[in-house]
């Protein structure tokens, strides 16, 4: 039986924002929440997690540049790029800023919005993301190497092809976004220095089973100033700041699992620092 990544449908508008027509739906209502999906994914691949992240706030499901709705333009697929085009869709809504959650390469443009843009974002949700390309297991980082349009034929069991074509303008440009996609994904990066001048309050999320081993999740907790103290009785030593490593959770579930939706909530819902 073939699986497709879907939620209950709502009918979706379209923005125009640095040359893409890009693909968005609003669910909810309240404080605003862009809201990415992973590679060679779209935004309803987050099955549950949406309507239950629509409860008290106002989603903004996005489909990235060649994903899902949003047809392809003619520019490379790179993170850099990806966060100027969120930070102006934060900008086409008319907000001054807003929350930016995003998953795997998702999170990777929630990042770089977040660095690109800091003064759009008000706080930040990654969810198994690296700061860096070697924080991935070397299995993953070999895998992904190979990437590329040879690849289709073999994808068309999966949800990522059987989504794409389901809704795709043009089904038949799988196999560029497979070369697009790996050439992004050969490319290095390190961006240490970049997350410890963040400054919004910023949560990483990742499973017990991830492809991203814990050892840097904890890392990168410590680059957001996460971990350096004893919080002490009163909390006062605390940072900004949230790591959750959810059990018995991988790469390919937790963008699904209810569990992602109850770990960032109270996180979402917290007052701003200054605000306290």
């Amino acid at each position: 039986m073939k699986t497709i990544w879907t939620t209950e449908r709502i009918q979706g508008n379209y923005a125009s924002v640095n040359g893409l027509n890009m693909y968005y739906e609003i669910h909810g209502t309240g404080q605003p929440l862009i809201l990415l999906h992973g590679g060679l994914g779209l935004s309803s691949m987050f099955g549950e997690v949406l309507p239950l992240l629509a409860k008290t706030r106002q989603v903004i499901a996005v489909d990235l540049q060649a994903h899902g709705h949003t047809a392809d333009i003619d520019r490379p697929i790179r993170y850099e790029l990806m966060a100027d085009d969120i930070a102006a869709l934060i900008k086409h809504f008319g907000f001054r800023k807003a929350d930016v959650m995003g998953y795997s390469l998702g999170g990777g443009v929630a990042l770089r919005t977040a660095i690109q843009h800091p003064e759009v974002v008000k706080k930040l949700v990654l969810v198994s993301t690296p700061f860096r390309r070697d924080g991935w297991y070397p299995e993953i980082v070999a895998g992904i190497e190979q990437m590329s349009a040879a690849a289709a034929e073999f994808m068309k069991e999966t949800p990522m092809y059987q989504s794409y074509v389901s809704v795709a303008p043009k089904p038949e440009n799988f196999p560029v976004l497979l070369d697009k996609i790996g050439d992004l994904l050969r490319q290095d990066y390190d961006w240490s220095n970049d997350v410890a001048a963040l400054k919004m309050p910023t949560m990483i999320v990742y499973g017990d089973a991830d492809s991203i081993p814990p050892a840097h999740a904890v890392q990168f907790f410590e680059l957001l100033g996460g971990g350096k103290v004893d919080a002490g009785w009163d909390g006062a030593g605390m940072s900004t700041a949230r790591l959750a490593i959810l059990p018995a959770t991988t790469h390919y579930t937790i963008f699904s699992s209810s569990a992602l939706a109850s770990a960032v909530t109270p996180f979402l819902d917290a007052p701003m620092p200054e605000e306290k």
